[in-house]
């Protein structure tokens, strides 16, 4: 079957042979991935409102997506997925570049052309009797200094809605690429195809995939293949797969960042604002923190991303940074009135949900929404449920997908084309001892080292001993796409590169607990007082006080006013344990030695420094 022979769907009518662009190698990679994958017919997407429009009447006709109560969220859909396809897939997810040391040992790799052996094999006739769709989208504002195109193309008509959300997609990209832009390559299919090897037809599935499964990143050629999968991360190859672990690999390449970093605005009651970006693992703040309601007078957090940033030095030697994605793909449990009101607020309407409950009334509904569950749910496996049940209404993964910008919070700057400029850079774990509720970095070198060190630990720690740390440096360990040490090593050059007018660092941490095993400190929108510092440093305001970690705010320097917190708390929140910070310096030694003596001799450096500072 050649491609002229496949019949088009959508697209622009006004371009040749109606199929979506004139360029020739877009249109040759087209041709190429269908006569592999062989689908029925092939859309050109456009993303207009139509064309979603008509993708979503589709699926609810093949019973895919509910619609919602429209008096309670106005354009909004349900979506379940099959039990076994709920989330990342982490021991599917390969690197493949050339040599194995490029990929490191914090992920899978595999020879390049084995792999693409398999790929083969898997996606040869994966899409018969399905539709293929081709997604053009732009990561960033169109045309931006530091934004990047890309190409998806899917089987999944839920994967084209989502996009749709989460990308600038549409036909300027079409354009752009024309116009001789970069663009990266993107393949998925959800592996079910509808006509088998001997041409008999098969009925759909509710949730079409695969038991076998891949995630499959080539960061030397700039593609990303996914196989099996229709969920998230795994389907919408935009976000992690090309947002971090290509992007990452370009960043290298080209003198930028590609970080697992939220972006907010924050501006002081003189009305001076400033603009910083945070690393926190999963469930460590992140999101709240990216939609904060400040509890002290003045001040104002405004959003301007919650997972992705790309960090670019501007002409003015500064680091510059956007939000590539358009929307938010979060996490629902845990999401409620009383934790991140913000968010709440933004799911309003026009929003598909993937996994949650549904409410008699037509509504959703998933743990920690409300304070109270609903007396009768359907699960998210359309079973009836109730607070009774012994189970999750709401799978814990279960997610949203809504557009940026109906969040009320968001910053009026949170698309300009050139970016934000940075001030600061967050690093935040988990940590019920050691780390203190705030630390400035001495320097951008120890900045790093505070970034590469992060952890959470698995277990409670117990009279100040250090517990077993889950290891997730800079929060990128899953979406590096290149060997971790090398990374750290990019970040140190990036500190010569900006010089003096590299943003400052700080280490934060939430979680800190008292003797007695509950939290120090209230988070939240106290959080907001961590900020209030934080801006005193860069304005020069605050003397802060030396310690063996980085520099703590000084006596009164941090606002408690009104806090319910007595002399013993604050002191436990700032406590350094020298014998407990040298017991973590040999286990970041030990962490450090699996990369195979290629640490930055710059971490090295600051590992040797915090042990001296650590001398009785």
């Amino acid at each position: 079957m050649t491609i002229s022979e496949i019949s088009v769907g959508t697209g622009s009518s006004a371009r040749p042979a109606n199929r979506g662009t004139t360029d020739p190698a877009l249109q040759a990679w087209v041709k190429e991935i269908a006569a592999i994958t062989q689908p029925t017919e092939i859309v050109w997407c456009d993303g207009s409102i139509a064309e979603a429009d008509h993708l979503t009447k589709l699926l609810i006709a093949e019973d895919k997506l509910i619609r919602l109560n429209p008096e309670w969220r106005p354009n909004s859909y349900l979506a379940r997925t099959d039990p076994k396809d709920v989330a990342r897939v982490e021991d599917r997810t390969f690197i493949c570049s050339t040599y194995e040391e490029d990929a490191g040992p914090t992920n899978n790799w595999r020879d390049p052309k084995q792999m693409r052996a398999e790929l083969r094999e898997v996606f040869t006739g994966s899409m018969r009797g399905r539709t293929m769709y081709v997604v053009p989208f732009s990561m960033g504002p169109l045309g931006g200094p530091i934004s990047q195109l890309g190409v998806e193309i899917t089987d999944s008509p839920y994967v084209v809605l989502n996009m749709g959300i989460m990308t600038r997609m549409g036909d300027r990209v079409y354009r752009m690429i024309e116009e001789g832009e970069a663009w990266v390559r993107t393949v998925h299919s959800v592996g079910y195809s509808l006509v088998d090897e001997d041409g008999q037809p098969r009925e759909d599935l509710a949730w079409p995939c695969n038991d076998t499964k891949y995630i499959v990143q080539f960061p030397d050629t700039r593609e990303v293949w996914s196989f099996g999968s229709g969920y998230g991360g795994n389907a919408l190859l935009a976000k992690k797969c090309f947002a971090l672990r290509i992007a990452s690999v370009m960043a290298r390449d080209e003198g930028w960042l590609a970080e697992h970093m939220l972006l907010i605005k924050i501006t002081s009651p003189e009305g001076k604002s400033y603009h910083v970006a945070a690393a926190f693992p999963s469930a460590c703040g992140k999101t709240n923190l990216a939609m904060l309601r400040p509890t002290i007078p003045g001040w104002k957090v405004e959003t301007i991303g919650d997972d992705i940033a790309w960090l670019r030095p501007g002409t003015d030697g500064r680091l510059w940074a956007i939000n590539p994605e358009a929307g938010f793909f979060g996490v629902a449990p845990g999401t409620g009135t009383s934790t991140n009101q913000t968010a709440v607020d933004t799911l309003w309407g026009n929003t598909i949900f993937t996994n949650v409950a549904l409410r008699e009334d037509g509504d959703v509904w998933w743990e920690g929404l409300t304070d109270t569950p609903p007396a009768h749910l359907t699960d998210w496996e359309g079973k009836p449920w109730t607070p009774d049940s012994g189970r999750p209404a709401a799978h814990p993964n279960s997610r949203f997908t809504v557009s940026a910008a109906q969040c009320p919070t968001i910053a009026e700057d949170w698309e300009d084309v050139d970016g934000v400029p940075i001030d600061a850079i967050l690093f935040g774990g988990r940590r019920a001892t050691n780390v203190p509720l705030v630390a400035q970095a001495r320097s951008w070198k120890h900045g790093v080292f505070m970034g590469a060190t992060i952890s959470s630990e698995k277990t409670a720690a117990a009279e100040g001993t250090v517990g077993e740390l889950r290891r997730d440096p800079f929060a990128m360990l899953p979406f590096c796409g290149y060997n971790m040490a090398d990374y750290w090593a990019h970040w140190v050059k990036m500190g010569r590169t900006l010089g003096t007018q590299a943003p400052e660092i700080f280490q934060v941490n939430w979680f800190r607990k008292g003797d007695d095993g509950s939290f120090l400190w209230p988070g939240f929108g106290e959080n907001a007082r961590v900020l209030e510092w934080i801006v005193g440093r860069i304005e020069g305001t605050h003397a802060g006080e030396n310690t063996a970690v980085g520099v703590i705010p000084a006596e009164g320097e941090l606002n408690l006013d009104g806090l319910d917190l007595d002399a013993d708390a604050v002191r436990q929140l700032f406590a350094v344990d020298k014998k407990s910070w040298r017991a973590e310096c040999d286990l970041t030694e030990e962490y450090f030695e699996q990369f195979n003596g290629k640490v930055p001799a710059a971490l090295q450096a600051e590992l040797a420094s915090l042990r001296y500072h650590l001398k009785d």
